[in-house]
């Protein structure tokens, strides 16, 4: 039997609040067959959820529009060093330009932070029913391309976080699309799974096979 082909590309999966990295594998599930060659992983989040739930990249617990900011700029430490021993783990130093992140929920909203800071300036990020909530000033680095999904339904972040983000996002310079899918709750979508996977394959610059 002829070996696999060493990863070209890294595609980061980052879960939402109160679960764990295993969560997003049914995605890296969904997208392996269609975007051959790219290696999936999906670390837990650093701290323990808050009610004794799961991981959280960041505590929920008391939290208001005017603290989440601080929360989150609080986590960048933890959440770069998850990131960086995922690229270190997989051989992807010095190779930003094939790392993709994708997030769910609070998940998207550390990529989103990752991006805009300019801390890590990856290929493309996916950002399923999130919000742009970091602190300025924002200083995006590289020519990052990002997709934000978000259900009209959803009833724990509300989609004004995609669009209001999509305009912060593009003030910036930061080439970002979005979609909004209609009556969609607070999860991730089949419809909503084939777009992001689209998404990677060209953000990848390449055509995978079907």
């Amino acid at each position: 039997m002829p070996s696999r082909p060493p990863a070209d590309a890294l595609v980061i999966l980052l879960h939402g609040f109160g679960t764990g990295g295993q969560d997003m594998m049914p995605l890296a599930e969904a997208w392996e067959a269609a975007l051959p060659n790219v290696l999936f992983t999906a670390p837990d989040a650093p701290f323990a959820g808050d009610y004794g739930s799961g991981r959280q990249w960041f505590s929920i617990a008391g939290v208001t529009e005017q603290s989440r900011p601080q929360r989150i700029a609080a986590a960048r430490a933890e959440f770069d060093r998850v990131i960086a021993a995922q690229i270190e783990r997989h051989g992807f130093e010095g190779r930003l330009d094939r790392v993709v992140l994708a997030g769910f929920s609070q998940g998207s909203m550390m990529l989103l932070d990752a991006v805009v800071s300019g801390r890590w300036p990856v290929a493309a990020g996916v950002a399923f029913s999130g919000r742009l909530a970091s602190p300025p000033p924002f200083a995006p680095a590289g020519d990052t391309r990002l997709l934000l999904l978000h259900g009209t339904a959803d009833g724990v972040v509300p989609p004004t976080g995609t669009t209001e983000a999509l305009v912060a996002l593009r003030a910036h310079g930061l080439a970002a699309e979005g979609h909004l899918f209609r009556g969609l709750g607070h999860t991730i979508s089949s419809e909503g799974a084939v777009m992001a996977q689209a998404f990677i394959a060209a953000s990848l610059g390449r055509q995978f096979a079907r």
